[in-house]
């Protein structure tokens, strides 16, 4: 899956409040965030490790690809997740340019520099969030 990966040796708490002061320093705020561990437990009664999507946007950004083509609106939110993995925090966020090679051909171009720009935005979240990470 293309993704941009990071691991942080701190826990999630810390993870996710930097991450999340991250995104609004690159202009993205979270609208959604679903808890996977509470979610599992309310519906299957079962445990999970701390485990987190969140859609975040950066509303600028947004608005401009969803005047070249209003169908972008399915790939919106981009998507961020974390994740417990043994008292660390692995950070994922889903890359917008290969994500918006799934846009109509026609307007695959005119979303090409977007695209970069969100992506490049997102990686310094990840930089900021994971700073020892190895971009990918």
């Amino acid at each position: 899956m293309p993704e941009l990966t990071g691991t942080s040796h701190d826990d999630f708490a810390t993870t996710h409040a930097r991450l999340t002061a991250a995104l609004v320093e690159q202009g993205f705020g979270v609208l959604t965030c679903i808890d996977l561990r509470a979610t599992l437990h309310e519906k299957l009664g079962v445990e999970h490790e701390a485990h987190e999507i969140l859609g975040v946007c950066n509303p600028q950004l947004a608005y401009q690809a969803l005047t070249i083509d209003p169908d972008v609106a399915l790939l919106l939110p981009c998507s961020v997740t974390l994740r417990d993995v043994g008292g660390a925090t692995e950070v994922r966020v889903l890359d917008p340019e290969r994500a918006f090679t799934l846009a109509a051909p026609a307007t695959r171009s005119a979303l090409e520099p977007l695209a970069r720009e969100v992506r490049s935005r997102l990686e310094a979240v990840l930089t900021a969030t994971v700073p020892d990470r190895v971009a990918t």
